[in-house]
């Protein structure tokens, strides 16, 4: 069975390069490499269960959001026409994502 081809947006790199740089500073690069790493992992996981989370049509067709490690939540779009998963959001730690994602001016 062929996977979904899994993409991270420039907003969503983003997220991820700041994340890295946060656990780096705190804990040193070898943790923040090991977790983004997981956090990746766990992403190109969507590839072969793109449906998974749980379905936000109110922020936009489309988009799911998915929980990871109680810390970690993904937003997500599943495009069955291009077999496409687009990472649009790595939020961490509590932050608001439903704010974040409603203030967005565009998802990239």
């Amino acid at each position: 069975m062929k996977g979904y081809a899994v993409v991270f947006t420039p907003r969503a790199e983003h997220q991820l390069a700041e994340l890295y740089a946060y656990i780096a500073d705190r804990s040193g690069e070898p943790r923040a490499v090991s977790y983004d790493g997981k956090i990746i992992a766990a992403c190109d996981g969507l590839a072969t269960f793109p449906a998974c989370g749980t379905q936000r049509d109110d922020f936009r067709p489309d988009l799911r959001i998915l929980r990871y490690a109680g810390r970690v939540t993904f937003a997500f779009a599943v495009n069955a026409t291009t077999e496409t998963v687009a990472i649009h959001g790595v939020f961490y730690g509590g932050q608001d994502f439903e704010t974040l994602l409603r203030d967005a001016e565009a998802y990239d």
